[in-house]
């Protein structure tokens, strides 16, 4: 079941990775480009998702959107782990000591303020934008990055290897690096992917309330907006974006949890 998951999820994460590359060189319609006579069609040959209230192609605004959607969520999580997972491993290699006491105390803080109100606290201070957006999911993502490579890397230190390498005379920085960090990595690409997913609702969040991508930039949350009050009219217009964000976090999810059971030998040998 898990390589089926894996398998399903691999699949649809590409769909839409694609979608977003394809994205980059062509699209079917101009997003920027309205039509007011075609406003609100249902999907049909001219347009297989239908179109909007302004008489944009919803299929083109959908793949432009998947690519700001990835954008955010993949820079998101890059800002997360390339500061939570060294913060992580200082506090593990400094166990007990005043610079992990900070870091964790740090965390902690974080945590008590969710992604949505710190977005909302920067777009007071530098107004509402993609680049907030990124800056408001990534902060949210360094505590858990460095808690998981604490937490990891704590059970690790009372390994062999790592004993020997203290042997050897190195010191707790390098063994940190070398030794640790190495035999983390599986762990990282699961949470990774895991993050990612969430970072794609996270962003399809704030845009749904105004504080993410801006006009003329397309976004699966804002296109849900745009869709509340005509729903009744143009039910296509919030369907089709809602499944975009369904179908990519199913992906995500199925690929984390598939490469988590593929990377890890232990639940390897339970699947047997």
């Amino acid at each position: 079941m898990s390589r089926t998951g894996l398998i399903l999820g691999a699949v649809l994460t590409l769909l839409f990775t694609g979608a977003a590359i394809l994205s980059l060189v062509w699209v079917p319609y101009d997003i920027e480009a309205m039509r007011i006579a075609e406003r609100m069609q249902p999907p049909g040959a001219a347009h297989p998702l239908g179109t909007d209230h302004f008489g944009r192609d919803i299929l083109s605004m959908i793949m432009v959107g998947a690519r700001t959607s990835i954008a955010v969520a993949l820079v998101a999580v890059g800002i997360g782990m390339g500061l939570g997972v060294p913060l992580g491993l200082l506090a593990a290699a400094r166990r007990g000591g005043w610079l992990d006491e900070i870091i964790m105390r740090g965390n902690d803080l974080i945590f008590a303020f969710p992604s949505l109100l710190i977005a909302v606290m920067i777009t007071a201070v530098f107004g509402a934008g993609a680049v907030n957006a990124i800056i408001a999911i990534g902060i949210f993502n360094i505590p858990v990055f460095a808690r998981l490579a604490r937490g990891a890397a704590l059970s690790l230190w009372t390994r062999d290897f790592v004993l020997a390498a203290r042997v050897a005379g190195k010191g707790r920085l390098r063994i940190s690096a070398e030794h640790i960090l190495p035999n983390l990595a599986n762990l990282l690409i699961v949470q990774g992917t895991i993050q990612f997913s969430l970072g794609i609702l996270a962003e399809a969040g704030l845009s749904y309330v105004g504080l993410g991508a801006q006009p003329p930039i397309p976004s699966w949350g804002r296109m849900l907006a745009d869709s509340q009050t005509m729903i009744s009219m143009a039910p296509h217009m919030a369907l089709f974006p809602g499944l975009a964000i369904l179908l990519t976090v199913l992906g995500l999810n199925l690929m984390g949890d598939g490469l988590r059971d593929w990377l890890d030998p232990r639940l390897r040998r339970d699947a047997r």
